[in-house]
Formats: structure tokens, sequence, C-alpha cells
């Protein structure tokens, strides 16, 4: 990548773009987009470097991204699934948005709740801001958060500061 920063504008773009380099014909291929990229994309973070799909890009898509990648470049994995490993077992297709309907893609924007409950897994210093932005979105109580969390992931261990941790969030997001 050449240290460009997606912003929501241009992901829209390139979307379009990936739709328009592969075959007029065949399949609807779906991208499911989270993170950084789907809050750029609503104006709640100025850019990202990637776009992050939990759905897996299938070799077409791929091969898409790598031309657009090259036309504008991009990193050639500018669109990827690194985030699929981090697929919520609360998220469902049927909730999402649409944000991109096209021919040959459907790129659908997972709900905040669920891109919430992903940056609490990654819990990276960069998504204290993200986490903060979604917050007033969310119209819940920081312990209904936490329950989404265990809802979302099952299996992690137990973290009885969790909540407290949200509740910091919580108080920086309604801070004037």
């Amino acid at each position: 990548m050449t240290g460009e920063l997606l912003r929501g504008e241009e992901i829209r773009r390139y979307l379009n773009e990936v739709a328009g380099a592969m075959e007029p014909s065949g399949p609807q291929h779906k991208i499911l987009v989270v993170g950084g990229a789907l809050l750029a994309w609503h104006g709640l973070r100025a850019a990202t470097r990637d776009v992050d799909s939990v759905r897996q890009l299938d070799a077409e898509v791929a091969e898409a991204v790598r031309v657009v990648a090259r036309q504008h470049g991009l990193a050639p994995a500018w669109l990827n699934s690194s985030s699929h490993a981090f697929f919520p077992q609360t998220l469902q297709e049927a909730d999402c948005e649409v944000i991109v309907d096209l021919p040959r893609l459907l790129v659908l924007g997972a709900p905040l709740l669920q891109v919430f409950v992903m940056k609490m897994l990654a819990a990276r210093e960069r998504d204290r801001d993200d986490l903060v932005a979604i917050w007033p979105l969310l119209d819940m109580a920081p312990e209904e958060a936490v329950e989404e969390f265990w809802r979302a992931y099952p299996l992690e261990p137990d973290d009885p500061y969790l909540a407290d941790w949200v509740r910091l969030i919580a108080d920086e997001a309604e801070a004037p």
C-alpha cells in the first residue's frame, strides 16, 4: 500500500470498481464489511487502511481486488477476509444492511453492535476510538454490551473487569 488511507467515498468507489473488474455474467458474490471500513463508510471514522470482510473472498473477487489495487496503487489485499477468524456467533446476515447491491457484488455492512463486540474482542489501543464512536449509537447499558459480547464469543475466558472497561468507554463517549 502507498500509505494512503481509504475514506468512505473511496471505499464506495473501489467496491464498485471490484464489481466492474469481474466478468459481466456469473453469480453475485457477497462481502460482509466490518471494522474501520464500515465506520469510515458511515462517517464515524475519517479513514482506514483496509476493508475487512468476515466472509471469505472467493478467487474471482480476490482477483478483481488485485486488479483494482494495481490501478490505484493499493495493497494487493486492501479488501481482505482477515476478520473471518473473529466472526461473532451472533452475527446474522439478515441483520446486516445492504451497502452495495450490484449484479455481481453484494456488499453488506455488519450491525454496529456486532462491530462493537468484535472491537471489544480485539481490544487494541486503536480500537478504543472506534468503540467510543460506536457507543452512542447502541442505546444500551454497559452490562448489556458485555452480555452481547459473551453471546458472540462464549468461549472467551472470563474477564471480571470487562463491564468496568465498557463503562469507561461509555463515559468517554458521553463526555462533552
